[in-house]
């Protein structure tokens, strides 16, 4: 029988952590008329991570408030509010759980659920862990990046329109990018 040792990581600390949205980032890109890229974010979302003595035991939940979107354009914002894109009036949040972190080939990819518009789909972030401190007032604090990408379409976000000749107003494949910190609650 063979066991493995469980993953060291220098500064690693095991507890729970309560995202920090002040200095957190949830955003995404997404090509429109097939020409150019459009950005945006969400200014409201809530989650936690436990990290376990083995680290890839660790979990991750989040919510994002599907109101909270920001593209920089209000006329736009409101239309992906509606039924074409988020239904946020009945689906208010977007929902991700994680079912387990892998490392692999040097790189760490979490494994999860993505939920929008009531539809879960499994997702796969690359994860970079960028490290521990400890903050002003004596809070520990860490970070993180991630990256995936997703098919709108997976989703329930079926939106069409096409535009000039043929293209399509809005493409089916999102990157999602974040920039998450968190603070160890206290024991």
């Amino acid at each position: 029988m063979t066991t493995t040792a469980p993953l060291r990581v220098p500064g690693y600390v095991a507890g729970t952590w309560t995202i920090d949205p002040i200095h957190s980032h949830v955003g995404f890109v997404i090509k429109h008329l097939m020409v150019s890229k459009v950005r945006g974010h969400f200014a409201a979302f809530a989650g936690e991570i436990t990290t376990a003595d083995n680290l890839l035991d660790s979990s991750v939940s989040a919510t994002i408030e599907a109101t909270s979107i920001d593209t920089n354009n209000s006329m736009r914002d409101d239309h992906i509010r509606s039924a074409d894109f988020f239904d946020a009036e009945n689906r208010p949040a977007l929902t991700f759980v994680s079912s387990g972190l892998r490392h692999a080939g040097g790189e760490f990819f979490l494994d999860g659920n993505l939920t929008i518009r009531g539809t879960a789909q499994p997702v796969e972030l690359a994860v970079e862990y960028l490290g521990e401190t400890v903050d002003a007032y004596g809070g520990t604090r860490t970070g993180f990046s991630a990256t995936t990408s997703i098919s709108r379409k997976a989703y329930g976000v079926s939106f069409e329109a096409a535009f000039g000749a043929g293209n399509a107003v809005v493409a089916d494949k999102v990157e999602i990018a974040l920039e998450l910190e968190f603070v160890k609650d206290a024991a």
